[in-house]
């Protein structure tokens, strides 16, 4: 079951979690946002618990001071990466070929992945920026090209 559009023109494209809310902020807005912090953060810390058990598990196995080195720093740098590829993804689109190539670090580094949501959500529901944006811009070219013609040419009046 697809919505009639209110209004003509573009519509504005819905954030996970917020819909269209992030448009007007409303619709609970606000509450979303909490949510949304409020669960990252815990989702983000109930991950660093798992690694915990992880990394005891290696310790108990006795596998060497290399290899828990080596997993440590493996998920360190793949959190940092993940964050800071998902901190710049609310504010432009990646390359869907890059994005694709980089969903098993993404998913090695989802501590970094909460985080940036976390922290994104303190301030806008994460990816409005950009959604807001381009929302913009297709509601000013829209506006454009309805305004180029009005009316139908043929009944326009010549110049005797």
């Amino acid at each position: 079951m697809s919505e009639e559009p209110t209004t003509p023109g573009p519509q504005p494209e819905p954030i996970r979690f917020f819909g269209t809310t992030w448009l007007a902020h409303d619709g609970g807005y606000g509450i979303r946002r909490a949510g949304v912090a409020v669960g990252s953060l815990l989702a983000a810390a109930a991950g660093c618990f798992v690694l915990r058990f992880a990394y005891e598990g290696l310790s108990i196995a006795n596998v060497g001071t290399f290899v828990n080195l080596l997993v440590v720093v493996m998920f360190a740098i793949c959190s940092a990466i993940a964050f800071r590829r998902t901190w710049e993804g609310f504010t432009k689109r990646h390359d869907p070929a890059s994005q694709a190539s980089m969903r098993g670090l993404l998913t090695i580094g989802f501590v970094g992945v909460l985080l940036a949501h976390f922290f994104r959500s303190l301030t806008e529901a994460p990816g409005e920026q950009l959604h807001r944006e381009e929302y913009e811009s297709a509601r000013e070219q829209y506006a454009k090209r309805a305004s180029r013609r009005t009316g139908n040419p043929s009944r326009k009046k010549r110049k005797a």
